[in-house]
C-alpha cells in the first residue's frame, strides 16, 4: 500500500469516526465500510442518499443505514458461489487430463495394433518362425492389456468425476437454498428480499405496497428467558406470517426480529388491513419455555405499510415504511401506521 493511499485512508477513518459518534451508529463491520466510504465522498449515489437520510433524521436508522450498505458498498459475489465455482473447474481440469492421456494412449494402441496386423499378413508370406509368430501374439497381448488399463482408468475417472458433478449438484441446490431462505424462520431473507423488490421496482410494478414489522420488545425476551427462546419466538412469528401470506405476496426475514412482507397490485388501505390482521395473529401466539415451564403470551409488533411511488428507489420505501415503524413504536407499540 502507497504512503499516499495509507494517508487518504487514515484521513477518512478520522472523517467517519466522529460522524458515526454523532449520529449514535453501532461500530460494526458494516457499518464502518458504509461510514469510511461516505466520508470518502467518492460514491456520488451513497453520498446523496446519506445526506438525506442524515437531513431527515437526528440519528441513523440502522434498517436504512444496512439498505445503503447493501445497495452502495456490497460485493454480489459470495463465498459459497466462488468456492462452488473453483471446485468445478477443478474437477473440469482433472476429468481434461484423463481424456487426454486416455486418447494418447489410444494413438499409441491403434498405431501398434496396425504394426501388428500388418506384421500378421507377412507371417505366412516370408514363412515366420513359431518362436516369431509367439512373439507377435504376445506383443499384440502386452498392447491390449495397457488398452484396457487405460481404458479402466478412464472409466474410473469418469465414475469419480459423476460423483463429484453429483455432489456439486447438491452444493448447488444448497447454495441457491441459502442465499434465498432464513435458515431459522425458513422464510426468503434479505438477499432474496433486495432482488425482489429491485425487479418490481425497475418494472415499474404499479400497487406495489411494502410492510415493514418489527417485534416489540425482543431484546427482553432475550434477556429475560434466553437466546433460545428468542429464536422460538422468530421462528413463530415467522410461521404465522407465512400462514397468513396470500396469493402473490411474499414474507422476508429482513435482519434480526425485523420482517418485511411485499404485496404486489395492492393499495395502501388492504394492505394496511392485511397488516392489522397479521398484528392480531401475533397477540395469538403462546410459547412455552421449556426450563420453567413458564408460558409466554405477550408476543406482538409494530408495523409501517406503504405504497410504491413512481421512480423511488429501494432505500426512499424502505425509509418511509421505516419511518412509520418507529412512529408505532414511539406511540405505545403493537399498532399498525399509517390509520
Amino acid at each position: 500500500m502507497s504512503k499516499e493511499l495509507i494517508v487518504e485512508s487514515a484521513k477518512n477513518l478520522k472523517k467517519a469516526l466522529p460522524l458515526m459518534m454523532k449520529y449514535s451508529v453501532p461500530t460494526t463491520p458494516s457499518n464502518y465500510a458504509l461510514w469510511y466510504h461516505y466520508a470518502a465522498e467518492k460514491n456520488v449515489a451513497l453520498k446523496e442518499s446519506m445526506d438525506k437520510l442524515l437531513k431527515d433524521n437526528d440519528n441513523c436508522p440502522p434498517i436504512q443505514a444496512e439498505s445503503l450498505y447493501r445497495e452502495h458498498i456490497r460485493s454480489e459475489e459470495e463465498n459459497a458461489t466462488s468456492e462452488l465455482r473453483t471446485s468445478i473447474e477443478k474437477m473440469m481440469l482433472q476429468l481434461d487430463k484423463s481424456i487426454i492421456d486416455t486418447h494418447s494412449d489410444t494413438n499409441q494402441f491403434q498405431q501398434s495394433f496396425e504394426k501388428t496386423v500388418a506384421n500378421i499378413s507377412k507371417v505366412e508370406e516370408e514363412g515366420w518362425s513359431i518362436d516369431e509368430v509367439i512373439g507377435l501374439l504376445k506383443n499384440l497381448e502386452r498392447d491390449a492389456k495397457q488398452m484396457r488399463n487405460a481404458t479402466r482408468f478412464f472409466g474410473n475417472s469418469l465414475s469419480v468425476a459423476k460423483s463429484e458433478i453429483d455432489s456439486l449438484k447438491e452444493q448447488l441446490v444448497q447454495t441457491r437454498h441459502a442465499a434465498m431462505y432464513d435458515s431459522l424462520t425458513g422464510l426468503f431473507n434479505r438477499n432474496a428480499f433486495d432482488t425482489e423488490l429491485s425487479a418490481y421496482l425497475k418494472a415499474d410494478t404499479k400497487g406495489l405496497c411494502l410492510i415493514l414489522c418489527d417485534i416489540d420488545h425482543f431484546k427482553k425476551f432475550n434477556d429475560t428467558w434466553g437466546h433460545l427462546l428468542g429464536d422460538q419466538v422468530l421462528k413463530a412469528v415467522g410461521r404465522k406470517i407465512n400462514d397468513v401470506m396470500r396469493n402473490g405476496s411474499t414474507a422476508y426475514r429482513f435482519g434480526g426480529e425485523e420482517f418485511v412482507m411485499l404485496l404486489p397490485k395492492t393499495n395502501v388501505r388492504i394492505a394496511r388491513q392485511f397488516a392489522e390482521t397479521t398484528r392480531k395473529q401475533f397477540e395469538k401466539l403462546t410459547l412455552k419455555d421449556k426450563r420453567s415451564g413458564q408460558m409466554i403470551n405477550n408476543i406482538t409488533a409494530s408495523f409501517g405499510v406503504v405504497e410504491s411511488k413512481p421512480g423511488e428507489s429501494i432505500t426512499e420505501l424502505i425509509a418511509r415504511a421505516d419511518d412509520y415503524l418507529y412512529k408505532a413504536k414511539r406511540l405505545g407499540r403493537n399498532r399498525v401506521l399509517p390509520i
